[in-house]
């Protein structure tokens, strides 16, 4: 693996955000809106109870907001970037340069905590302010929860971009579903505990889940359960595993039938 064909790759994205910078309106808008509907809806629900201020409520809603888009950021990284080579016709060049997939996806890794770290910051920033919530009071359990949760968006990432190679253009859309089909399952809102048991072992199967409780036990005042934890990280070593032997399978298989040359025909 080359680490310059991987900086040379990322610097091209950077390249496209320096030279469109509406590019940068739609990184913060829709995290942005989502953050403001939420935020607004936990102070008015707090409101209608006549409890204090900030509940316990309001800070695990909004950081469940916050850490669910290190998972979408992470997945649209690897996801859009390869979309990018779709739509400007360059997927080809790509592939019959010498850059190994592993280079181009480590490329697309790269971009997504990129993305990751613009979006986080602004969205702090802004329920800092209008929120009064401290990003910081998850203390050092930052660093976990943000390496799980990107792993995983980076294993999304994969398997969407998989879909596309495989399915072609008509498949675009999965770039952005894909992370919302597992959404309900993966408690970002709510506790494992509200879903119904067999739901509760489904999400169990995701490594966001678990993250998830982790943020809650930490907005109450309690212990992280690190066997949980430790159950994401060995979940997301399969779903990296899973995620990265289907991306090569169906590129090898497009390379040797010739059908790449369908993803990028307009």
């Amino acid at each position: 693996m080359s680490f310059s064909v991987i900086q040379a790759l990322v610097l091209r994205h950077l390249f496209l955000y320096a030279r469109s910078p509406v590019r940068l309106v739609e990184l913060l808008f829709w995290p942005v809106m989502e953050l403001v509907v939420w935020g607004n809806l936990a102070v008015w629900l707090e409101a209608a109870r006549g409890g204090p201020s900030v509940p316990v409520f309001i800070p695990a809603l909004i950081g469940g907001v916050i850490l669910w888009d290190v998972v979408f950021r992470a997945q649209q990284g690897v996801a859009i970037s390869f979309l990018e080579d779709v739509w400007t016709r360059n997927l080809l060049n790509i592939f019959a340069a010498p850059v190994r997939p592993v280079e181009y996806v480590a490329s697309g890794f790269v971009v997504g905590f990129l993305r990751i770290a613009v979006t986080v910051a602004v969205l702090a920033l802004l329920a800092g302010v209008a929120y009064q919530f401290n990003i910081f009071l998850f203390s050092w359990h930052l660093l976990p929860f943000f390496g799980l949760l990107m792993m995983f968006g980076w294993s999304l990432g994969m398997i969407s971009s998989a879909l596309i190679l495989r399915w072609g253009q008509a498949a675009e859309s999965l770039a952005w579903a894909v992370p919302f089909l597992i959404q309900p399952l993966a408690a970002v809102y709510y506790p494992l505990s509200v879903l119904p048991g067999w739901a509760q072992s489904l999400a169990l199967c995701l490594p966001c889940a678990p993250v998830f409780e982790g943020m809650r036990a930490v907005v109450a005042g309690q212990p992280v359960n690190w066997n949980l934890l430790g159950l994401a990280l060995g979940t997301n070593v399969v779903w990296m595993l899973v995620a990265t032997g289907i991306y090569l399978w169906v590129l090898k298989n497009g390379r040797e039938r010739g059908t790449l040359t369908r993803v990028t025909a307009h």
